[in-house]
């Protein structure tokens, strides 16, 4: 971490990456880490029309949107797009890391290395993928969590009833819950929510302290985020989820 302090963000101060409408990054992200951190949010923007196109333009140009931070530089910065790297050559996208962290002075992580980062803290090695991308993307998944080395042992699509990737954020954790209930019932070690977009920290606290671990994009690189600015796994999400997912008192029903 630098030496600069903050009236707000004294723990840390943690730059996030989150696509133009991607609505579930932030909200839980600050959920999960402790309140002494604080997020400096900025946005991926592409103006293709493809959403496989729009997935690669936040990657190959997060070097310019991160100009959007002007002085600021936060501790660590996380890449809050999962699908983004599962189109993208692996190693371009380390030479995209590498050339902003020379360039700018910390440490940056995307979505997918800080799941692998967390199934290695794991040990698991034999894991399945609930996806809520359209074919074309779910396939681009399974090729590059088989390339990384794991035995991906299923993958079950979680449909959004449309090819447009902006329509995971349409989704709540209820709707990923019977892929990650069967999913569970595998002899694997974990279960990947994939998608930062996709809400499932209810589906995580949930979770039986038995069977695979349940694992989430938006949780990985919470804890990943955690490590590299010198904290522990974040605790108490699950009372601040609580909190957040509370009734207000004299709303009107919806």
């Amino acid at each position: 971490m630098s030496g600069r302090r903050y009236d707000y963000g004294r723990t840390a101060m943690i730059g996030i990456g989150t696509p133009q409408a991607n609505p579930t990054v932030e909200a839980e992200l600050r959920i999960i880490l402790p309140p002494g951190c604080a997020l400096a949010v900025n946005r991926l923007t592409s103006s293709s029309d493809d959403p496989m196109q729009r997935l690669r333009d936040y990657l190959e140009g997060l070097e310019a949107s991160l100009d959007q931070y002007d002085t600021l530089r936060p501790d660590a910065y996380g890449f809050g797009c999962t699908g983004s790297s599962y189109l993208i050559d692996a190693n371009a996208e380390v030479r995209i890391v590498e050339r902003i962290e020379e360039r700018l002075g910390y440490p940056v992580v995307t979505a997918t290395a800080a799941i692998r980062w967390q199934l290695a803290q794991l040990g698991a090695k034999r894991i399945a993928l609930a996806s809520p991308y359209p074919p074309a993307l779910s396939e681009a998944a399974r090729a590059y969590w088989t390339g990384a080395g794991f035995d991906l042992v299923e993958v079950r699509r979680i449909d959004t009833g449309s090819g447009d990737t902006r329509s995971i954020y349409t989704l709540g954790s209820e709707d990923a819950r019977p892929a990650a209930e069967a999913l569970g019932r595998l002899e694997i070690d974990a279960v990947l929510l994939s998608g930062t977009g996709m809400p499932s920290l209810a589906l995580i606290a949930d979770a039986a302290d038995s069977g695979p671990a349940l694992l989430s994009s938006n949780l990985c690189l919470a804890n990943r985020l955690s490590d590299l600015v010198g904290l522990p796994a974040p605790t108490g999400w699950r009372s601040r989820l609580a909190e957040a997912l509370a009734p207000i008192k004299g709303a009107p029903a919806r």
